[in-house]
């Protein structure tokens, strides 16, 4: 799954949504020089913070099983993020 982050409230749910997912998920930037696994906490803490910078547009999400890229995109489709 490819999913670009631009309008993200509810950082909270999305860090919840991403705990609730079996294997890893990776926010990774479009340019390939970042990637941070989003089941770090440390890793989490950089990657919302990035995203928080308004950055949104720059990242795409990635998960290791197609059940968890389910989650998220319900997550994504419930919480209106584009």
């Amino acid at each position: 799954m490819s999913r670009f982050l631009k309008n993200i409230q509810d950082l909270d749910a999305f860090r919840k949504a991403v705990l609730s997912c079996h294997g890893d998920v990776w926010l990774r930037k479009n340019d390939g020089t970042e990637e941070f696994n989003l089941k770090s906490q440390l890793s989490q803490y950089i990657a919302l913070g990035r995203l928080c910078e308004d950055h949104g547009s720059d990242y795409e999400v990635f998960c290791q099983f197609a059940t968890d890229e389910a989650n998220l995109l319900k997550f994504f489709h419930e919480h209106d993020v584009r």
